[in-house]
């Protein structure tokens, strides 16, 4: 368990001095709404920001359409119709504007994409990528990209989807949205702020790494924590697994044969005493739970086990489902 004197962090690299927050763009609204969120993440841990534009050099055309389910289609347009190579140093210059003082660095990623977001995310303290959803085609940041680089990277990986208004919004030329202010308050994307953190966590196997870092990221924003912990019936009692439970003492009732929530968090919450914290413990299938309890969340956080297989983008069916159906920023960290 950390010393309460440090930030929880059990993947940053061994150097202080290289962590960094690292975003992947592309030019499209979803990668544009993750380097505001990454911007805004920097400068709450206070560390650099690298940019990493992953793509060959030529004329953007238009990302197609989202399919069915995904978000509206004005969000997947891409925004800066410029060659792909100053993508990532005008969206880097936008973000300095709007957030002096941020250290910001541009990097272009050669290669296949994921292999290069992969690459950056070594020395990443967090990896921030776009997304329309799982179900969604085209663009540097769709699922047959982001799903092996959530499924291998060593550090979590934040998907942050846009909101339907384009970012940067309609006016003259040069216009930065949020230059007199905080980059968290620019115009466009899921930020973060403004809601509590919501945790989804398997009793049978709690991991630190995934428990502090909710409570870390809700402790940054001066947010409360909820804490959700869902269970199928039919795995132990023969029932459908369809309903939920209803709310006892300590939030419901957890699995049987699981230690209760409120003792596996109590370290926790002596630790980070400021944060409140809400328990929930429901029936039914976890990822639907957790995306009805994320509505309105700045932050929901998932687990995904350690894989040491070389191929594959298994992620886990609770990550799986939350990526697709969840519109608050979804964070998915690695753990044993």
């Amino acid at each position: 368990m950390p010393s309460p004197s440090s930030p929880w962090s059990p993947w940053s690299p061994s150097s202080p001095s290289s962590r960094s927050v690292v975003a992947g763009v592309d030019g499209s609204a979803e990668s544009l709404a993750a380097a505001e969120w990454a911007a805004a993440e920097a400068r709450r841990r206070a560390l650099p920001l690298r940019i990493v534009h992953i793509g060959q050099d030529r004329a953007p055309s238009l990302v197609r359409p989202p399919m069915t389910g995904a978000a509206p289609a004005s969000a997947g347009a891409v925004l800066i119709r410029r060659r792909p190579g100053r993508v990532p140093r005008e969206v880097a210059e936008r973000l300095r504007r709007a957030a002096p003082g941020l250290d910001v660095a541009v990097e272009q990623g050669p290669g296949r994409p994921a292999r290069a977001l992969l690459r950056s995310a070594r020395d990443a303290e967090v990896l921030v990528l776009g997304s329309r959803g799982l179900g969604a085609v085209g663009g540097l940041l769709a699922g047959s990209v982001s799903l092996p680089v959530i499924a291998h990277a060593p550090c979590p990986v934040v998907v942050v989807r846009a909101r339907a208004a384009a970012w940067p919004p309609p006016g003259p030329a040069g216009d930065v949205p949020g230059a007199a202010g905080d980059v968290s308050g620019a115009a466009g994307g899921a930020v973060p702020g403004g809601g509590e953190v919501v945790l989804g966590l398997d009793l049978a196997r709690p991991s630190d790494a995934l428990v502090g870092y909710a409570f870390d990221a809700a402790a940054s924003r001066g947010a409360a924590l909820r804490v959700v912990h869902g269970w199928s019936a039919g795995a132990g009692h023969g029932g459908s697994g369809s309903a939920s439970a209803a709310p006892g003492p300590g939030g419901g009732p957890s699995r049987p044969g699981t230690p209760p929530l409120t003792g596996v968090l109590r370290p926790w919450r002596d630790m980070y005493a400021e944060v409140p914290v809400a328990e929930q413990c429901v029936v039914g299938s976890p990822g639907e739970h957790l995306a009805e309890a994320a509505r309105g969340a700045s932050l929901l956080v998932v687990g995904r086990r350690v894989r040491h297989a070389a191929l594959g983008a298994h992620i886990g069916p609770v990550a799986h489902a939350v990526l697709r159906h969840c519109a608050a920023p979804v964070a998915v960290v690695p753990h044993a």
